[in-house]
């Protein structure tokens, strides 16, 4: 019951009266008890004013407290609040089915994070194996990319990035899709934020356990704002002790353009920006579309010399395959070395794996066959490396094992709790 620690003469109440109440939820709007269970409310109300407590108006809404149907706790909305606002608590979208009592003192260890390559497409023929693999690894924070679901709203209307599309009839039913999908286990047992594009492109989701409670979760690199970042590319999820970054990067591209070079450049500046202020341990996971060394790509020289077309730009250091250009890579170490930030995979494997260091694989057929970048991450705070207890990259080989559908494998993040419980217990001091 949330907000409440019951006396143990309550708790003994509780037990004694429960073969006499009904096993139920609280009903909508009802602030008295357990539907058919009011020989429960009566005993307490009765022992709470019997020790002086509350009145008994006072004492029932103390103890019971409404429940909305997506499980989080009751919270008024301001009002004319738009739907892409930040949101502070466990709040989320209607695609959040069931119930679940958040435990604010616990923070998540274990995170995966997995370029879905359209995340309706997986749900319509590779779910299963998916789902399997969640359940197997329980993650207490699931980060998706290329959600690729079109945002609410209108054809030249407003579009609302938080919630899915559903005024077409083929909107509809691909929205029924994923409702379903996150309906059984495991994903019942999670809440979702969504950032959408106005298209099926990009767009980025976040799955967060129900026993677990964000304080706030916003959706732009600058925190100041409550809109949505372009095309869906942030989720910022901040927890009691740490900040939980989700990023879809805008890829480079081939030539020296307002929507290639230049876009990544802005994006790359906005994230050295971002890293420098961050006020608490900072995991910062997603498709970076960057491989930072040559021990990141299967064939160093392959990717290099790479051209689209015959095109070679005027600056040497954007020559190459986007991801691994000179300049991209250099961008990339300068933000680690600013924020103070770690790569969590290369803390643990310091040697090349031919076999499952990478996170990306090029079509099995063509001239991509069999070569492969390592662009999804776990980035940690300098303070949290010593939490880290693995990180992994689950697919493996030229013929994309374990990817699930996608052109992209899962990475997971697990950190040590007692690490965790020692640093709380040091910065409380």
């Amino acid at each position: 019951m949330s907000g409440v620690t019951a006396r143990p003469a309550v708790a003994s109440a509780l037990a004694h009266t429960h073969d006499h109440a009904h096993d139920g939820v609280l009903g909508e709007g009802n602030e008295g008890g357990w539907n058919g269970g009011g020989c429960v409310v009566s005993v307490i109300s009765r022992l709470l004013r019997g020790r002086g407590a509350l009145p008994q108006q006072q004492a029932m809404k103390r103890f019971f407290q409404p429940v909305p149907k997506d499980g989080s706790p009751a919270k008024k909305r301001p009002t004319g609040a738009a739907a892409s606002d930040c949101v502070d608590g466990p709040t989320a979208t209607a695609a959040s089915a069931g119930s679940g009592e958040g435990a604010p003192c616990e923070e998540p260890r274990r995170f995966v994070t997995w370029n879905a390559n359209s995340l309706l497409l997986r749900m319509k023929s590779d779910w299963s194996a998916f789902c399997q693999f969640v359940a197997r690894l329980d993650p207490d924070v699931i980060c998706i990319q290329e959600v690729r679901i079109p945002a609410a709203g209108s054809k030249g209307g407003p579009k609302n990035p938080s919630e899915l599309k559903d005024d077409t009839s083929s909107s509809r039913e691909e929205k029924q899709t994923v409702l379903r999908a996150l309906s059984s286990s495991p994903f019942k047992d999670y809440r979702v934020w969504w950032s959408l594009s106005e298209s099926k492109y990009a767009g980025t989701a976040v799955f967060v356990k129900k026993k677990f409670e964000p304080k706030k979760v916003s959706f732009n690199l600058d925190r100041r704002s409550s809109k949505h970042e372009a095309d869906g590319r942030v989720i910022i999820v901040e927890f009691e002790s740490l900040l939980l970054l989700n990023t879809y990067a805008p890829n480079n591209g081939w030539k020296e353009e307002e929507n290639s070079f230049q876009r990544r450049r802005k994006w790359d500046k906005r994230m050295l920006e971002f890293v420098q202020q961050v006020d608490k341990p900072l995991i910062w996971c997603g498709d970076l579309n960057v491989s930072h060394d040559e021990i990141d790509v299967s064939h160093p020289d392959f990717f290099s010399s790479a051209k689209l077309n015959g095109y070679i730009p005027p600056n040497k250091e954007d020559c190459g395959q986007p991801g691994f250009t000179l300049a991209e890579r250099q961008r990339f170490g300068n933000l680690l070395s600013q924020g103070k930030l770690v790569d969590a995979y290369r803390c643990l494997h310091k040697e090349k794996d031919m076999e499952c260091d990478f996170s990306w694989s090029g079509n099995p057929i063509g001239k991509y066959r069999g070569k492969r970048m390592r662009i999804d991450y776990f980035i940690v705070s300098e303070r949290l490396k010593d939490r880290i207890d693995s990180c992994k990259m689950h697919g493996h080989g030229i013929e994309l094992e374990g990817f699930y559908g996608s052109d992209h494998c899962p990475v997971s993040l697990e950190l040590s709790k007692e690490a965790v419980e020692a640093s709380e217990l040091k910065s409380s001091v």
